[in-house]
């Protein structure tokens, strides 16, 4: 068994299948999460239960956070029984959260403060990579603090990266999500195109998936918008948030700026639907 002990905050639909990795991998996993019901069916996997964020980091050497955006990580570190009222030191604080870089600065330095440290390292990849471990995992911190945490990041993802300081895994993350909103926003314009001249969904997507344009994203996407499938893997509402953040960074392109006003007019219909909703809101 792997002795490191590993704490998990955040139990959604990426936090499940990824907590389940390292548990199947031997680790000792113990979880948080603000809706208990969620925490059972990693017990039923023999993960252990803590009854807050500071009681998890007080009992585990790394914590891993992969919870929904900045206000849930302030909560998480400052609220009551927050990860920062621990008294402990040492530990490894990894925030897998797609948030922005201003706060993974922040808790990184408060981290510091208390002698413990602290990466950013969202992914790339939706559920089903979350399912089969082959995430891509971008890292914000040091050298020293990744090589150490690196091995457990592997059994996540199928490619973990170190890419700079702190702060530097958020960017990264935020420019790949911009490009996704892109994609998706194209994909629905071109089917949309294409049905009105005639053109059959699934013989335009089988000619892209043969040809040079075809990729991972337009073949599970394509397949959703045949089936009429729009069951999130990943929510609408959630590239909003991401194309904000972006914008707070300072990405200010035309095609960056269109996809923001096309998401952000879709997100009150279609938030909780997938991201290739926004093809319902574009037709």
């Amino acid at each position: 068994m792997n002795m490191t002990r590993i704490g998990w905050i955040g139990l959604g639909n990426m936090g499940i299948p990824m907590a389940e990795q390292l548990l199947n991998a031997g680790y000792p996993v113990v979880v948080y999460n603000r809706s208990k019901a969620k925490e059972a069916a990693l017990k039923n996997l023999g993960a252990g239960i803590a009854p807050s964020p500071r009681a998890l980091l007080e009992e585990t050497d790394v914590v891993i956070i992969m919870v929904s955006d900045d206000k849930a990580i302030q909560d998480i570190f400052d609220g009551e029984d927050g990860l920062l009222s621990a008294k402990t030191s040492n530990k490894i604080l990894i925030n897998m959260s797609t948030v922005s870089p201003k706060i993974s600065k922040e808790m990184a330095e408060r981290c510091k403060s208390v002698g413990s440290f602290y990466l950013d390292a969202p992914v790339s990849g939706s559920v089903k990579q979350a399912e089969t471990g082959q995430l891509v995992i971008m890292v914000g911190g040091e050298e020293q603090v990744f090589q150490k945490v690196k091995p457990i990041l592997d059994k996540l993802g199928k490619m973990t990266l170190l890419v700079g300081l702190n702060g530097a895994g958020n960017t990264a993350k935020l420019a790949i999500n911009s490009l996704l909103a892109l994609y998706a926003q194209g994909l629905a314009e071109t089917v949309i195109f294409a049905n009105k001249n005639g053109i059959e969904t699934s013989d335009l997507l089988n000619l892209i998936n043969n040809a040079a344009l075809g990729n991972i994203f337009t073949k599970i996407k394509g397949e959703a918008i045949i089936s009429d499938n729009y069951k999130a893997a990943f929510a609408l509402k959630h590239i909003v948030k991401d194309l904000s953040l972006a914008r707070d960074e300072g990405i200010s392109s035309p095609l960056a700026k269109t996809a923001f006003d096309t998401f952000k007019s879709a997100e009150q219909t279609y938030g909780e639907s997938d991201i290739i909703a926004i093809i319902k809101a574009l037709d």
